[in-house]
């Protein structure tokens, strides 16, 4: 949303003179930066949370459950995200974004973050989406992948944190309907954005990653062919929060009773400058797989991968569940997918066991895309850059995995290299323990 008159607003944001001071400041809010930031509050260290979505939770909350145990991935987050918002040593700021980090010295960090106006007093809204409800216009909403629509003025989802909602200044044709709607009187046009100086000892990035764009395979017809999605869309499909109620294909609403599943897309592929595995997506898919079968048990699901790489614990036995449920494994690199007239996507594929190029048919065809770094927060270094690896990835300390090249700046989670929801959060506990041993170093036990 940061283009046309939003952009044109943040460019004259205001400064704010006095500066604040925290122990630590948690860059990103998904499960991660949440876990990072309640070790650390829970320890008595007053941390500062900065997110630069309108709401926390990251992807895990756009997830419908997690492999192997098949949990609900909400079920998990929520309540983490109710705990930051209360805990009163964290302060959280959403819809923010980290401006400038200037390195002083040990333990001596300043920090410019930028609070983007939601045009929405946060302090007088009360949530009731009935902005949302007298709003006229319509857009593809961000949470659902283009799935389905939202308002211009809106609240990214039931359970967001904080339940405040957003004025999309971009899209918004000042009608004045959420003005004079609104019962809390909490609309404000006048709201100006706002840089701030936050000085602190210690630095967590917890910004997450990206997911692979799946239009730069041309060959897989994303974006040309209707039925062909990504497996971020197939999880908005099955998620509890899901914008139908049952898995339909884009194009005409049908159930598909074929679905069709290409691994590695972006991962493990030099032609798009990511060699590296992404770790996830073969269970993701498997798990993807099992529930599709849940929802609808006459389908066929088909994966087309080079190899499946079960190497946790229980993965193994999940991805024979799958083989036992009738899920069809096809050893092979799909060449290209193409949209049919009826709707319908054909694949052309070389099985690797039979040594032939095949072709199938197949309803809906699914994407497992790869993971790549999300990395925007270190082009605001200065003084010292963060190391990174030949792929983009904040670069760690192989005998200390959460401890970057800059002390006092630790990093946890994707931003270091593609990893699950169980090791996502094992490294933010890690690196909250060792940001909390650096604060002892250079504060004492001088805790606010």
């Amino acid at each position: 949303m940061s283009s046309g008159i939003f952009q044109k607003i943040l460019e004259k944001a205001e400064v704010v003179r006095e500066s604040l001071s925290y122990d630590a400041v948690v860059i990103g809010g998904g499960i991660a930066g949440m876990e990072a930031s309640l070790d650390l509050a829970e320890m008595g260290y007053r941390v500062l949370l900065v997110e630069k979505e309108p709401t926390i939770g990251g992807k895990m909350f756009l997830l419908s459950k997690v492999f192997p145990t098949l949990d609900c991935a909400s079920c998990i987050s929520t309540p983490k995200m109710a705990a930051v918002a209360h805990h009163p040593n964290i302060d959280l700021w959403t819809y923010s974004e980290v401006r400038s980090i200037n390195i002083r010295e040990r333990g001596d960090f300043e920090i410019e973050v930028l609070r983007k106006p939601r045009f929405v007093d946060e302090s007088l809204c009360t949530g009731c989406g009935t902005c949302e409800e007298v709003c006229p216009v319509t857009v593809p909403k961000e949470f659902d992948y283009g799935l389905r629509g939202r308002r211009a003025a809106y609240i990214p989802f039931d359970t967001a944190v904080p339940k405040k909602a957003v004025i999309d200044i971009d899209h918004c044709i000042f009608c004045g309907q959420c003005g004079r709607k609104c019962p809390a009187n909490a609309i404000d046009f006048t709201q100006r954005p706002r840089i701030y100086r936050v000085k602190t000892h210690a630095i967590i990035i917890a910004t997450g990653c990206k997911l692979f764009q799946a239009e730069r395979k041309e060959a897989y017809g994303y974006g040309k062919v209707p039925n062909v999605i990504t497996a971020m869309q197939m999880e908005r499909l099955l998620s509890p929060t899901r914008p139908f109620n049952s898995v339909l294909r884009p194009s005409d609403g049908k159930e598909p009773s074929s679905i069709g599943y290409i691994l590695c897309v972006g991962s493990r592929d030099k032609t798009v400058g990511n060699p590296r595995c992404s770790q996830v997506c073969c269970m993701y898919s498997i798990k993807q797989a099992q529930l599709i079968l849940g929802a609808l048990p006459l389908a066929d699901v088909t994966i087309y991968c080079m190899d499946i790489r079960a190497y946790g614990k229980g993965f193994e036995e999940f991805y024979q569940r799958a083989k036992a449920m009738g899920v069809r494994f096809v050893r092979g690199r799909v060449a290209k997918a193409e949209g049919l007239p009826d709707g319908n996507v054909k694949v052309t594929y070389e099985d690797i066991d039979e040594g032939k190029v095949k072709t199938a048919v197949h309803d809906l065809v699914v994407l497992s895309v790869g993971l790549l770094p999300n990395i925007d927060v270190l082009v605001t270094f200065n003084g010292k850059a963060l190391s990174t690896d030949d792929v983009g990835f904040i670069r760690i300390d192989p005998t200390d995995p959460v401890k970057t090249n800059v002390e006092g700046v630790f990093a946890a989670g994707c931003v270091t290299g593609p990893k699950d929801i169980s090791d996502t959060i094992l490294e933010a506990a890690a690196a909250a323990s060792r940001c909390a041993a650096f604060l002892r170093e250079v504060m004492g036990d001088g805790r606010r």
